[in-house]
């Protein structure tokens, strides 16, 4: 009988995002085959302590809580593992920092790096590297701590914090009076504020999957029932609908799927990430973000369109830990 892996599921965490960690991680743990994977869970609070747990139905039984900062204990532990799942969202799991974590715990990982990390978590960042490729991106201006509010674009503008995810202390507004306000909650959640042009069209996102040589998922057309895709728009039940594949021409979908791809291999991203793009009334096609750790139950956009690409859920994960091993048997021949 071939030997179980060893797989660690790092989930919760601090960010906002810490319940959609959690659903995310308890769907990874039901889909991970037990015949062939034993797994342990970390679990991380709020409050930024890890406790350390096992069972493939993901309950933390005899658990160790860990103080923070995080002490030499966590390494070790999840350097006992063959490969670690971070599925966290936001920051202080998504941008660059448990990566590093990882890293020096000598440990494989599923997911991007520690730079692509934390340059996709940064919405600036991220548009300059794309614009410096050649990739087209929607406009936008950063205010920094200090600047002077400014909009360039008129009326509506998206109005988001530069390093934060799921549409957390994101605004559409309509006025000046709104403008104000959304830039007033963007700075409560991070220095660095984005204020984007409203792009009319249809939302399209696209999956991307592996390493040297990635491929991407068929698209699928995001149809919000409000306003804009917020919060609720993502996670509450009826508050959006996939359609696979979106109703745009099918030179708009290999495009869509073009820059996808191009966006994830100019960002150095590995293993998984998901594409928000545009298509615009004209037809242009524009890039918006990059998500690393997509949301993933069995149900997120990201597994759906895979899964309606051949590449069901549980075939995924398995795919992921191998990009994982592989990635790590790769680095480790290298000379530091």
């Amino acid at each position: 009988m071939t030997k179980r892996r060893r797989v660690a599921v790092l989930m919760g965490g601090r960010s906002s995002e810490h319940e959609i960690s959690l659903a995310s991680a308890r769907s990874v743990l039901e889909a991970l085959d037990p015949e062939r994977y034993e797994t342990a869970t970390v679990a991380i609070g709020r409050d930024g302590r890890w406790e350390l747990g096992a069972g493939n139905d993901g309950r933390r039984t005899a658990a160790e809580t860990l103080p923070v900062p995080v002490e030499r204990a966590v390494p070790a532990a999840l350097a006992d593992v063959d490969v670690v799942l971070p599925i966290l969202h936001g920051p202080f799991g998504e941008d660059g920092t448990v990566q590093g974590l990882l890293e020096l715990a000598g440990v494989p990982y599923v997911g991007a790096g520690v730079a692509a990390s934390a340059l996709c978590m940064d919405k600036d960042l991220f548009k300059s590297v794309l614009r410096d490729h050649g990739i087209p991106v929607t406009r936008n201006i950063t205010l920094r701590d200090g600047d002077e509010i400014q909009n360039p674009f008129g009326y509506p503008v998206f109005v988001k914090p530069a390093r934060l995810g799921s549409s957390v202390g994101i605004t559409k507004a309509h006025d000046d009076a709104e403008l104000e306000a959304a830039v007033a909650l963007a700075r409560r959640h991070d220095d660095k504020v984005l204020v984007e042009e409203f792009v009319g069209g249809v939302e399209v996102e696209c999956g991307v999957l592996g390493n040297r040589n990635p491929i991407a998922s068929i698209p699928g057309e995001i149809v919000a029932n409000a306003e804009w895709y917020d919060y609720s728009a993502k996670y509450d039940d009826g508050g959006m609908e996939l359609v696979i594949p979106p109703r745009i021409s099918e030179e708009q979908i290999a495009r869509v799927q073009e820059l996808s791809v191009r966006a994830f291999v100019a960002t150095e991203c590995e293993g998984m990430a998901r594409a928000d793009c545009f298509v615009r009334d004209d037809g242009e096609v524009l890039v918006n973000e990059l998500n690393t750790i997509p949301g993933f139950t069995a149900t997120s956009v990201y597994a759906k369109l895979f899964e309606s690409s051949g590449v069901p859920y549980a075939e995924l994960l398995d795919r992921l830990i191998d990009l994982a091993l592989e990635r790590h048997e790769r680095r480790s021949r290298l000379l530091f």
